[in-house]
């Protein structure tokens, strides 16, 4: 808990730092970009956090990837104040957050559409218009088949959970019959 709390700090401040500058998607590339080379390359990892190798070692590694990755100074200055305070490791998260906040300012919620056989591409249209009604943002979907809700979908946004499947109507009319019993 505490290193979300962290990570969300961290990815607060370079965010603010970031609209200031007018780069914040930028900045979101940038921090997308080393989560992944974070967490699909152990080495990289281990060069960042690995209480082993000196401080040093690890401010020029992590400046050698800001170079190549050609981040500007005040994101660079970032990258290197988190290897400095050993924080390194709170990377995935911080893009994780970082990313949450940046859709936030774009008025953008993601959410998940679970069917029992795979939705062709206008009535996923249909679905997505739906949800944008309903929750005011543009909603960018995340489609699943689960052939075990028998029918219809369950369609998640956030908080907003709506749920048409047949297993679901069935399990509702199971209760009400032993409701009258």
């Amino acid at each position: 808990m505490k290193q979300t709390i962290l990570a969300k700090r961290y990815a607060k401040a370079i965010f603010s730092i970031g609209q200031e500058n007018k780069a914040a998607e930028e900045y979101n590339e940038v921090l997308k970009g080393l989560s992944a080379l974070f967490t699909t390359h152990p080495e990289v990892s281990d060069a960042l956090t690995n209480p082993l190798y000196p401080m040093e070692v690890k401010e020029k590694v992590m400046s050698g990837m800001a170079a190549s990755m050609e981040v500007d100074e005040v994101m660079g200055n970032f990258l290197r104040l988190l290897v400095q305070k050993k924080r390194a490791v709170l990377l995935p998260e911080i893009a994780d957050s970082y990313q949450e906040m940046l859709d936030e300012a774009k008025n953008i919620s993601h959410g998940v559409v679970i069917s029992a056989i795979a939705l062709n591409k206008t009535l996923q249209s249909s679905v997505q218009k739906v949800l944008e009604k309903l929750t005011g943002k543009k909603v960018e979907l995340t489609t699943r088949v689960d052939p075990t809700i028998i029918g219809g979908i369950v369609a998640q946004v956030g908080d907003l959970v709506l749920d048409g499947s047949i297993k679901t109507q069935l399990a509702g009319l199971k209760d009400s019959i032993k409701g009258r019993e």
